[in-house]
């Protein structure tokens, strides 16, 4: 089974007020009062009023993206990083390849990446996503890695992602239900 996301990740007040207006942003709510939003086309037309460009290569560290940051997308999350850090992250995996990718806004400006990694050998703390989510403030816990501290294990897909925020899920609502499976 493969794992593909395209994402912004933040607090989740941040991405509330900032998408409010919007008719395609559909959030999923994360552990810690973080929440994602996932990227679809849709999306990125109605922020930037363009259709999506998507890159035809393999991600590379020069390229780290699937999807294209245009100037006028980078720009808008610029400007909603002025209320606190926000990351882009992209992940894809099938058949044990694949590649995650993150980048980080704060203030206005780029604070940190785009970081790119296709080997995931090092340590899990320097995984692309896992480091985003530590510089936008996830706290270590009991989990792994901050990935999955948050919850972002809990749907495989960016599709996953818009059918658990349009039933209003929670990240512990999986965890609650294994508690219940438990319990019987």
């Amino acid at each position: 089974m493969g794992y593909q996301l395209s994402a912004v990740v933040a607090d989740a007040e941040l991405l509330r007020e900032h998408t409010a207006e919007l008719d395609h942003a559909v959030l999923g709510e994360l552990r810690q009062d973080f929440a994602l939003l996932p990227v679809t086309p849709q999306l990125v037309v109605e922020l930037t009023g363009s259709l999506p460009d998507f890159a035809v290569d393999d991600r590379t560290a020069e390229h780290p993206f699937g999807l294209v940051l245009s100037p006028v997308l980078t720009e808008l999350l610029s400007g909603w990083s002025g209320l606190g850090p926000l990351a882009y992250v992209e992940a894809e995996f099938g058949g044990g390849a694949g590649y995650q990718s993150a980048m980080v806004w704060l203030g206005g400006a780029v604070s940190w990446g785009p970081c790119f990694d296709d080997v995931l050998d090092g340590p899990r703390e320097q995984w692309p996503i896992n480091a985003a989510l530590l510089r936008l403030g996830v706290e270590r816990g009991a989990w792994i890695d901050p990935f999955a501290e948050v919850g972002l294990h809990l749907e495989r897909s960016t599709d996953g992602w818009l059918a658990h925020g349009r039933r209003r899920l929670s990240a512990d609502y999986w965890d609650e239900l294994v508690e219940q499976w438990e319990n019987q």
